[in-house]
């Protein structure tokens, strides 16, 4: 029972056995609710019907409802409830506080309509609210669904909680913490809404989770021809914004329009609104079983992935585009192919260059390339290498390796590439602990095990392998990916891109379903790092965020920015081994989702005529920019906020790969 509201003890329940709604009648009038698993289980109460807090009047004020009209059809149970704001002053006229307290709102602020409609079949409850609002006034904020996760029963505990693109926790970490980040970076209560991946958020308790979204592309409010608001999401987990025992997830208005006005839930500069402006939410409030995982898989699923904008023809013209920029900015007569940022030219001839001249030997820029690769292969010293000593590399991988299965970190020793770590742990403090561990420490040696095995058959290799990979059962978080500049447990999409090669690649070896599984779970981790909506002003669908952290400490955001070449590189290295996910995990649409990630990389190639880039670590290299030198190569960044680029260029041999194998099967 919700002990923060005095109630008149009526309730009316909507309940299609897989999910209880209860909602219940305050002394003013409808309404809150609770909401159940189908076990009985307390997950949430959804706080009221709206609520919103004007300028001049410190009291904040709900939306209630006198009565309601319970609906049903064919699909779906609804409670229709016509609400209006409380009117604070009619409620202390006749009372002791009248002599000496006025408000100047006599007349009903926001009125409207709230539906709360349940899917007769799946754990669904979509909240639709329609409001206008009655005055003119000044507002600090409006609420929408406003849901506190855990309150009654379990509180703050939850196993985990994803705010996609944002927030990946486990345990007892919190949201907007300083466990990846510092001041002020690590505030993301309510961010700005181009850094949320996915229109979802989720917390989860014991195997049952609990998620909200909504869409994020139809307006809130608007006025005349004022700026445009959309629900601005709120994730506090634990509820620091309420101070309660409980976790928050709410929608709200003002949204934050850039990274000056983010995670204010009691807004600096209140939103003006007019005499029959219009408020509307779409959301809807789902339950299903598992972790925050899987109520975020559950939502792609019944969402469906964003469509991917692409013809066989549009790949083959981006990859002759290419071959162009090889023949021409990205060669250098005397240092091979490459790009001039940091001098980083090699006598390699791409791949993209050999399958121009496969494709097209007639051509003139074919004839040019093959000039190109005469050089190459003239320049190249002969090497007569012998085979690999697969058992010597193999020996001391294992001698790494520690008697629990586990690899450890170590940041003084075979880890230590970039001194990132080092420096940031003397000016700040470390962002991994020497021989600590994590996924990515024992999956990329586990899944080189697997791959010397394959060439050796000795049967340790095989066995070390498996050692490593049973000590990651008890990780649910893909973390360790970036570690040479990222704190070492951070959420990451590069750990879970290797994890689930290095686990498909074992059950090839063993058919144990076991490693099956959890080959699907990790692909589907790099889900919640995966935009799956875009602005309707900034293309940005099937951009990925690395990991949800920062780069030591304060030096990079990677909540705020994209970087696409980790996810490029997973799906080519998985496609060079022969693992198609569309096959393995048929529940979601993996071919699409290769598709949109190579897409988005080619939305990002570099045209010089756009300025649209600028360097970070390397600022003399604007003037090589400014040239077209780097044209058709791919930055490192892109920030979701200003939909600019920035950092390092990355040529685009990657692309090339990723789109050799869409054609495959396009």
């Amino acid at each position: 029972m919700y002990k923060h509201a005095a109630t008149t003890g009526e309730t009316v329940t909507l309940d299609n056995g897989s999910m209880k709604l209860v909602m219940h009648k305050r002394l003013s009038g409808w309404g809150y609710g609770e909401i159940y698993t189908k076990e009985g289980k307390l997950m949430a109460i959804l706080e009221h019907l709206g609520e919103l807090l004007v300028r001049d009047q410190e009291i904040p004020m709900r939306l209630e409802a006198d009565t309601y009209e319970l609906v049903e059809d064919d699909e779906s149970y609804s409670l229709v409830f016509e609400v209006k704001s409380m009117n604070v002053q009619k409620m202390l006229d006749g009372t002791s506080f009248a002599p000496w307290m006025y408000y100047p709102f006599d007349k009903t602020c926001l009125s409207g309509r709230v539906v709360l409609k349940m899917d007769k079949k799946e754990p669904v409850v979509k909240m639709e609210s329609y409001l206008t609002a009655g005055i003119n006034m000044y507002v600090k904020y409006i609420r929408g669904p406003w849901l506190k996760v855990g309150e009654g029963t379990f509180g703050v505990d939850k196993t985990d909680g994803i705010f996609p693109g944002v927030e990946w926790l486990v345990d007892r970490e919190w949201s907007s913490g300083s466990d990846w980040f510092r001041e002020p970076w690590y505030n993301k209560v309510a961010p700005h809404p181009n850094k949320v991946a996915i229109p979802c958020m989720t917390v989860s308790h014991e195997g049952d989770a609990i998620g909200l979204s909504w869409n994020p592309n139809k307006w809130a409010t608007r006025w005349f021809n004022y700026r445009v608001h959309y629900p601005q999401p709120v994730y506090a987990v634990p509820n620091f914004v309420d101070r309660m025992d409980n976790s928050l997830m709410g929608l709200m208005l003002p949204c934050a329009s850039g990274e000056l006005d983010e995670n204010q839930i009691y807004a600096e500069y209140p939103l003006e609104m007019h005499l029959h402006q219009i408020v509307r939410f779409d959301s809807e409030i789902f339950l299903t079983k598992g972790n925050s995982l899987d109520a975020i898989v559950y939502w792609v699923k019944r969402h469906g992935l964003i469509d991917v904008d692409d013809t066989r023809d549009y790949y083959i013209s981006q990859l002759v585009k290419m071959a162009n920029h090889y023949n021409t900015n990205l060669w250098h007569d005397e240092k091979g192919f490459g790009v001039a940022q940091r001098e980083s030219f090699s006598f390699h001839v791409p791949n993209v260059v050999s399958w121009y001249v496969e494709e097209y030997p007639e051509e003139q820029l074919a004839k040019e390339l093959k000039e190109k690769i005469r050089i190459c292969e003239s320049k190249q010293e002969a090497r007569h290498r012998g085979e690999c000593d697969w058992d010597e590399r193999g020996k001391t991988i294992l001698s790494w390796q520690k008697e629990d299965g586990s690899f450890r970190f170590e940041p003084d020793g075979r880890h230590k590439s970039k001194d990132d770590f080092i420096v940031a742990r003397e000016f700040c403090e470390p962002m991994g602990q020497a021989y600590d561990t994590a996924l990515d420490m024992c999956v990329v040696p586990a899944l080189e095990l697997i791959d010397i095995y394959r060439k050796t058959k000795n049967r340790i290799y095989y066995e070390a392998a498996k050692a490593a990979l049973d000590f990651c059962d008890c990780f649910t978080r893909p973390e360790g990916g970036d570690f040479w500049e990222t704190p070492l447990h951070a959420p990451n999409l590069y750990a879970a891109g290797h994890a689930a090669i290095a686990f498909y690649e074992f059950y090839r070896e063993s058919g144990d379903k076991y490693y099956l599984d959890k080959a699907i779970y990790w692909i589907r981790s790099i889900l919640p790092f995966t935009h799956l909506w875009e602005p309707e002003n900034l293309p940005m669908k099937y951009n990925t965020k690395p990991c949800l952290c920062s780069s030591d400490w304060y030096f990079a955001n990677w909540v705020r920015d994209h970087v696409q070449w980790e996810v490029l590189s997973v799906f080519a290295d998985s496609s060079n081994r022969g693992i198609d996910w569309a096959e393995i995990d048929k529940e979601i649409d993996w071919f699409k989702f290769h598709r949109g990630i190579t897409c988005a990389a080619l939305r990002w190639i570099i045209d010089h005529r756009e300025e649209k880039w600028m360097p970070h670590n390397i600022p003399s290299t604007y003037e090589q920019y400014a040239q077209g030198l780097f044209d058709g190569c791919f930055p490192d960044t892109h920030n979701c906020v200003t939909g600019n680029y920035g950092g390092m260029v990355i040529r685009p041999d990657t692309i090339a790969a990723n789109i050799f194998a869409i054609l495959r099967k396009l």
